[in-house]
């Protein structure tokens, strides 16, 4: 069990540049969000429901953190910073990370239908901060979900999902292949897909050329005309010839 939480927090470390030792990472939230977490989730297990919940609530206004007791959650998973939400019949694997702001959220909140409602992460996702994943959909293995993105749909494995409604990206396999990515988002890349070939793009493009060269016109005419008065031998004078 010691190797364990050692090897649990070297993992943290390992995807957190500002954690100095293990001991400062035993202070984070989404650890002992995890904590609760475990005792909660064996206790509803058990069946031991309102028990479950007490522990669930007492996470929550330690940690800013609220998971419900029913989420399957796997090994090396990391809640950066905290003010994230996991409903009860999420799944997820391991080495997850997610940052602050985040929601595994149900559909049909209102009709009281059981049954998954909640998102199922793949191992090796990192979602980033604000995002709402929602619904019961898969997140592949090695996804990421960049800030504030709604993914509704199943996102296949290695990619990348942006925007709102959140759209694949396609993402280069040396960026694909990294172990870790901070917050979700490949830096410096190139993230915006490629518009539909419809011929709009270019249509668009034309019209703003077009109006650039007429801007461009009238500039050139009016140096011109301001190049004629200037060299107006009865301005300069301020006589009539």
């Amino acid at each position: 069990m010691f190797d364990a939480l050692i090897s649990y927090l070297d993992s943290i470390k390992a995807r957190d540049p500002a954690a100095r030792s293990r001991w400062e990472v035993l202070l984070y939230p989404g650890v002992w969000a995890l904590f609760w977490h475990r005792a909660a989730h064996w206790l509803f297990e058990a069946e031991m429901y309102f028990i479950a919940r007490m522990v669930n609530h007492f996470s929550r206004m330690v940690t800013g953190i609220d998971i419900h007791p029913g989420a399957k959650i796997g090994r090396n998973f990391f809640i950066d910073h905290g003010f994230t939400v996991i409903g009860e019949t999420a799944e997820i694997g391991d080495n997850v990370t997610i940052y602050q702001c985040v929601t595994l959220g149900g559909t049909n909140p209102t009709n009281g239908v059981p049954g998954k409602r909640h998102p199922t992460l793949l191992d090796n996702v990192i979602i980033g901060s604000g995002a709402q994943i929602i619904g019961p959909i898969t997140v592949g293995e090695r996804a990421r979900v960049g800030a504030n993105a709604v993914v509704l749909d199943d996102v296949p494995g290695g990619a990348t999902m942006i925007g709102l409604k959140a759209r694949s990206t396609l993402v280069p396999v040396e960026t694909w292949m990294r172990e870790f990515m901070p917050y979700g988002t490949p830096c410096g890349d190139p993230c915006e897909p490629c518009p539909p070939d419809d011929g709009s793009s270019d249509r668009r493009i034309a019209e703003l050329e077009a109006q650039l060269h007429a801007v461009r016109s009238e500039i050139d005419a009016l140096k011109g005309s301001g190049h004629t008065e200037d060299t107006d031998p009865g301005r300069r004078s301020g006589t009539d010839s």
